[in-house]
């Protein structure tokens, strides 16, 4: 007893300076951008990079996207830089509702990127930042996201306030974040996931608006149904299954079953067409983006001869790419798990696996699959119904 006693007030004080240790560390973390007027020279390595790697591999991915003259907003708590759009147009489009948001873009005094100058304005309300999707600038279409160091910011503050007062002290903030988001090349990929947005809407526009309105069904659709869960647990295991089986036999006859099951499933519960619409078109919108996000790293890491920038190698937290490919195979495995996350993200990984199936047995199916009105799934069919 004298043991388990000892062994406990060990274990007791461990816990105690991880806690203390964890609290100190909270103190050390940043709540506002070190450089919040313009882009610091690690933003703008990280942005070279992205525009970089998106003209060297972007049309692998999908056709013409590495040529599309796609610009960015980057945003901090203070100020949304637009980049690569010369003379813009006062303030943006929030899309697809069009309304009208922000002012006049003026010049950054004393700055370029990559020898051109580049566009601020202040924001005024918190409520009304560019997000983190796309926007029209004028007629075009932006892709919009968080500057490197304020999505770090703003992972921290999120993160504190889902917890109780005295736990959120000292949770390890920086862990969470070095798991998740902490690498370079992460926030890289972030940056392909909405430009990936801004050309869906670029290619389809009415598709895209269309993918967008469907969210006025989310709160009504059937997440917790018990029924709902436990088919759709069969429908991602067989996506799963598919993608990891070694011949295209195999996976072509998992596709069928999945494709049965989901059938099955919509007409069991009397899944009425606009949530079936629903799934379709956040696959199409979100499960793209993902597979985007998780594509370019993992190409940028096996494609023989891609060399990144050389300005990025200041950046420490930047790993040449080389945890992409592990990464690809995590996210496709993270599959199986992913209904104990809330709401539509089982579509961004629904939509992502289809998306791998597809590239293994319908080869070419990248070339329509933006501009065209046709789900992952009605691709799939066609997929296993070829000889």
């Amino acid at each position: 007893m004298h043991r388990i006693a000892l062994g406990f007030g060990s274990l007791l004080i461990v816990l105690l300076l991880a806690c203390g240790l964890s609290a100190v560390i909270n103190l050390s973390l940043p709540t506002h951008s070190e450089v919040a007027d313009h882009l610091s020279n690690l933003e703008k390595a990280r942005l070279a990079e992205f525009f970089h790697l998106k003209q060297e591999l972007g049309s692998a991915i999908w056709p013409g996207w590495g040529e599309a003259d796609i610009p960015l907003v980057l945003y901090n708590e203070e100020y949304a830089f637009l980049i690569g759009y010369p003379d813009p147009p006062d303030g943006w489009l929030k899309m697809p509702q069009r309304e009208s948001r922000g002012a006049a873009w003026e010049v950054v005094p004393g700055e370029k990127f990559d020898n051109m100058p580049y566009y601020r304005q202040r924001l005024t309300d918190p409520n009304k930042t560019p997000e983190g999707f796309t926007v029209l600038v004028g007629d075009r279409w932006v892709a919009t996201f968080q500057t490197r160091e304020y999505s770090e910011i703003s992972f921290y503050s999120g993160l504190r306030d889902g917890f109780p007062p005295v736990v959120r002290e000292v949770v390890p903030y920086a862990l969470f974040w070095n798991l998740i988001s902490g690498e370079s090349d992460a926030y890289i990929a972030f940056l392909f996931h909405e430009t990936l947005h801004a050309y869906q809407g670029m290619l389809n526009p009415d598709l895209f608006a269309q993918a967008e309105e469907v969210m006025s069904l989310e709160n009504r659709y059937p997440w917790e149904d018990p029924g709902q869960l436990d088919a759709w647990q069969k429908e991602l295991d067989l996506l799963l299954g598919a993608a990891n089986v070694t011949s295209n036999e195999e996976a072509a006859e998992l596709v069928r079953q999945f494709l049965t099951q989901r059938d099955a499933r919509r007409t069991r519960l009397g899944l009425s067409p606009e949530f079936v619409d629903f799934e379709r078109r956040r696959e199409w919108l979100e499960g793209l983006a993902k597979y985007t996000e998780l594509a370019i790293g993992r190409m940028a890491a096996t494609t023989p001869g891609y060399e990144p920038l050389s300005d990025i190698h200041t950046d420490s937290e930047f790993n040449n790419y080389c945890t992409r490919d592990r990464f690809w195979s995590l996210q496709l495995n993270q599959v199986r798990r992913v209904l104990k996350n809330e709401g539509e993200v089982r579509f961004y990984y629904s939509g992502f696996a289809q998306a791998v199936l597809l590239d293994r047995l319908l080869p070419g199916w990248r070339a329509s699959a933006i501009s065209e009105d046709t789900p992952l799934e009605d691709f799939l069919q066609n997929a296993i119904s070829k000889p």
